[in-house]
């Protein structure tokens, strides 16, 4: 399970110490520490991106201020998207309580004549083809999402999800396996109505990560919507079935879509970053006027004087908005930046790819290994999300007992992702990045280790690290990302690297055959497998980058670094 985890939408990049080009056209020297603008998902190159006059105000691509709507409907924003999330972003993940209504329901029974086996892997097939594509959706939608705003993102998000759910309440009755593109299509709705949430941090800036980490938990406990619906069906008796439950759910993209037409906004709200350059903007933006300023000219007619001075109120207001939004004073934004760059320097890897180009980087170890490690720990993830009942049916030989710990699971599973949101940032933010990569590959370690023994307690445990580290460790590594190969490359090589992983979680079918066909059941053997790949690749990972950070301190120091500047 995957999706882009970010604890705020802007940090402080390393650039190049030369100088460059300013908006008022003259050449600038530029701090070595430099805020980011905007965060993008867009994979496409920048090249891409179409060019917005200053005039085009309205165009879905813009930007803007939050000091230009009111509050209450900011406010209101972000509690509707939180909502929408709660029951949209990430709701194909709750498969593990689905399963066994849809197996109930007669799923594919059509095509197996009854065989157990043959249902299982077609219906774990279904959940392998949405989790690939709500990670690989991510690329698409920040394109989307940069070039037409928000409002068109919910608004696909929104039909996509109308899509799957028609799908699967009427899968049964359909000549082609409407099952799988239906889940299909509520996983890929969850990506464009998540993503473009994102910005809705920006609209309240001091609480920034406040409102990432709502619509983070959000998400996570998106996944219990289906919980909550296998226990109305057993209540019910079985008399609420999918194609009724799939059909009321159509109220939800009903929904979304009457709020993005009214309610929510059309563009993304500008980063602190944005405003902040707006308030070093020049005054006067129109060229004949600061021509006339350069000039001096003595002969200022009436209507030129008029002009200046609307346009230096327009800013004074503009800058007295911003200034009361942001609502802290030049000590504390310093103080801010001395805490950024102390996380970025105790990180021991900060900026050590930053200058490179989204292809070096793609080329690099760096890259490799987290690449690799993130494959075999994301199709870990989702094959045990997949697997979790039958896989204890044959550890145990009793299904009664699997049947309590998938419940078990069930619950956990969205709990485990919003208990650790307030813990993931502290530990990101005060340890090194070699120190998160250890700690990954030990836990991960453990979980494999829990997973094949044939004991309650380690069952138990094992569920208990598994929905506590899987938030961890998807934030880990866009963490990662972010630290050693910086935002201006983020969404090439971070969405890479998911792009990558979640074409490659189609490996789950194979381990599907391996451990249903192969070894007759018993998970044991592909659960070894995929311990021992990741914790080799997790060895040549905490290795390669341990090295690398002796190396790279050693350098700093003989070089007289200057404390998380990215200064010699």
């Amino acid at each position: 399970m995957s999706l882009q985890r970010v604890g705020s939408l802007e940090t402080f990049v390393n650039v190049p110490t030369e100088g460059r080009r300013s908006r008022r056209g003259s050449v600038s020297s530029v701090a070595a520490s430099e805020r980011a603008r905007k965060l993008t998902f867009n994979p496409l190159p920048e090249s891409w991106n179409p060019v917005f006059d200053d005039e085009e105000e309205d165009h879905l691509g813009q930007t803007r201020g939050a000091f230009e709507v009111p509050q209450w409907k900011r406010i209101l924003q972000v509690v509707v998207m939180v909502i929408f999330c709660l029951f949209a972003a990430g709701v194909v993940f709750g498969y593990a309580a689905l399963k066994p209504v849809l197996k109930k329901e007669g799923a594919y029974q059509d095509i197996c004549n009854g065989g157990d086996t043959c249902v299982e892997i077609h219906l774990n097939l279904m959940f392998t083809v949405a989790a690939v594509a709500t990670n690989v959706a991510a690329l698409p939608v920040g394109a989307i999402l940069d070039h037409y705003g928000p409002r068109v993102c919910g608004i696909i998000g929104a039909v996509f999800l109308s899509i799957g759910a028609l799908l699967m309440s009427f899968a049964k009755n359909l000549p082609f396996d409407a099952f799988l593109l239906g889940y299909l299509f509520l996983a890929l709705g969850g990506p464009f109505t998540y993503i473009s949430s994102f910005q809705l941090s920006n609209a309240f800036p001091r609480h920034s990560g406040l409102i990432l980490a709502l619509l983070t938990g959000a998400f996570d406990a998106s996944s219990a919507l289906f919980l909550v619906y296998r226990i109305i069906y057993a209540k019910s008796e079985g008399s609420f079935g999918h194609h009724k439950f799939f059909l009321a759910y159509l109220a939800v993209p009903v929904a979304i879509l009457i709020f993005q037409l009214t309610l929510l906004p059309k563009q993304s709200y500008k980063t602190v970053g944005e405003m902040i350059e707006e308030i070093e903007a020049p005054v006067f933006t129109d060229a004949s006027t600061a021509a006339d300023v350069v000039n001096v000219d003595d002969q200022v007619d009436e209507q030129t004087a008029l002009l200046r001075e609307e346009q230096r109120e327009h800013y004074e207001s503009v800058v007295h908005d911003i200034e009361e939004l942001l609502g802290s004073s030049r000590a504390d934004k310093d103080k801010q930046a001395q805490r950024e760059e102390a996380k970025n320097e105790r990180s021991g890897v900060w900026g050590v790819m930053h200058n490179h180009t989204a292809w070096e980087q793609i080329r690099s170890p760096w890259f490799v290994l987290i690449c690799l490690f993130t494959v075999v720990q994301m199709t870990r993830i989702n094959y045990f999300v997949a697997t979790i009942r039958p896989q204890y049916e044959a550890i145990f030989g009793d299904a009664a007992k699997a049947i309590e710990i998938n419940n078990f699971f069930d619950l956990a599973l969205p709990l485990g992702g919003i208990i650790s949101i307030p813990f993931i940032g502290v530990i990101l933010d005060h340890t090194s990045t070699i120190a998160v990569l250890t700690t990954l590959v030990t836990v991960a370690t453990t979980i494999g280790i829990l997973g094949v023994l044939p004991y309650v307690w380690a069952a138990y445990a094992n569920i208990v690290l598994f929905v506590l580290y899987r938030p961890f460790y998807y934030t880990a590594v866009s963490d990662y990302s972010a630290k050693v190969f910086g935002f201006r490359t983020f969404g090439k090589v971070y969405g890479t690297i998911i792009c990558l992983s979640g074409l490659l979680n189609f490996s789950q079918s194979g381990l599907d055959f391996l451990f249903h066909k192969t070894f007759k059941g018993n998970p044991v053997p592909v659960n070894l497998l995929l311990l021992v790949l990741g914790l080799v690749i997790g060895i040549c990972l905490v290795g390669y980058v341990g090295l690398k950070t002796r190396r790279l301190n050693s350098k700093r120091e003989a070089s007289g670094y200057v404390s998380g500047r990215g200064e010699y």
